[in-house]
């Protein structure tokens, strides 16, 4: 299982959802960043090469349309603000 599997694994038992594993898997292979095997695409190759900050940096520039260096990460929140 690779890291941005597991992470996301862990992220959502610690919010109690029952199946978690399976409900990360299913999200990841949604987004494209798994294939129907569970192995990483090229897509979530490159997602999990950015680590926890800099995934969390890009979900804020998507969402905002400013860049990815215009955030810091706070891993308590697991969230990128604007600097």
């Amino acid at each position: 299982m690779g890291s941005i599997v597991a992470r996301l694994t862990r992220q959502l038992a610690s919010k109690g959802i029952k199946g978690a594993k399976n409900m990360a898997q299913g999200l990841l292979h949604k987004y494209g960043e798994t294939d129907s095997k569970g192995k990483l695409t090229e897509k979530g190759k490159k997602r999990q090469a950015l680590g926890k900050a800099g995934r969390a940096k890009s979900r804020a520039a998507k969402y905002s349309g400013n860049k990815s260096s215009d955030y810091k990460y706070n891993s308590a929140t697991n969230r990128a603000t604007k600097k």
